[in-house]
């Protein structure tokens, strides 16, 4: 299958695009910067079905230079990884926030993953197949919701609505589309106090782009296993 993974130059997208890889699976390593992206597959063992592409999710025109990548080289994508995300804005609340910062924020983990499935959906319609995967959090959970980074999880929980409504609309098709949250992961956002490894974080994520016809769309999932949003 054909693989996308946005933002997945380090951490649970480097970690993604390596596992599918290995897997047997084609991925395109999505970064912003190339020269990271053609670094971190220098560092993954066996990366012969690892292809760097450029791209910035909030940048309608790198999306659709990815797209006419894909399509030409391929035909179809398979699989599509929601991964990229910036601005665990732990500093701030609601009522403090920079707006600025929360717009930007939203640039990049809302509407990103919005024109990545507006893009792409079309050709997994065509192909009558696909999965969408959505990497959330718990910090997105309406039912879990507190005071804390607003930005992050006020965009998290657009995403989780995202998921549904997209879900319905591809449910005519073999196509699945869901939010993950990974955990609490050691990576540069989660910190190294973080009490999972990126594999751990990824292994859900790997599921859910490979489940099978008639599986679960729509929903929201943590250790495989559906939590309230």
């Amino acid at each position: 299958m054909i693989a996308l993974v946005t933002g997945a130059n380090k951490g649970i997208g480097l970690e993604t695009a390596t596992q599918l890889a290995g897997l047997g699976h084609k991925v395109y390593l999505g970064a912003r910067d190339i020269e990271k992206g053609n670094a971190a597959k220098s560092k993954i063992n066996n990366s012969e079905n690892i292809e760097v592409i450029e791209l910035d999710v909030s940048k309608e025109d790198s999306i659709q230079k990815a797209f006419e990548r894909i399509k030409l080289e391929n035909g179809r994508l398979d699989i599509l990884v929601n991964n990229a995300a910036i601005n665990y804005d732990t500093w701030q609340d609601a009522l403090s926030a920079d707006l600025n910062n929360v717009r930007e924020t939203l640039e990049t983990n809302l509407f990103g993953a919005w024109k990545m499935i507006q893009t792409f959906l079309p050709l997994m319609q065509q192909n009558n197949y696909g999965r969408i995967v959505n990497v959330s959090s718990g910090s997105g959970a309406i039912t879990n919701m507190t005071v804390g980074t607003p930005g992050y999880s006020i965009s998290k929980a657009s995403l989780n609505i995202l998921t549904i409504n997209f879900a319905h609309i591809a449910s005519n098709y073999d196509i699945l589309i869901n939010s993950v949250c990974p955990g609490w992961v050691k990576t540069d956002m989660g910190g190294a106090g973080a009490n999972r490894s990126v594999s751990e974080g990824a292994e859900t994520i790997i599921w859910a782009a490979l489940l099978q016809k008639g599986a679960a769309s729509g929903k929201f999932f943590r250790d495989k296993k559906e939590i309230p949003f």
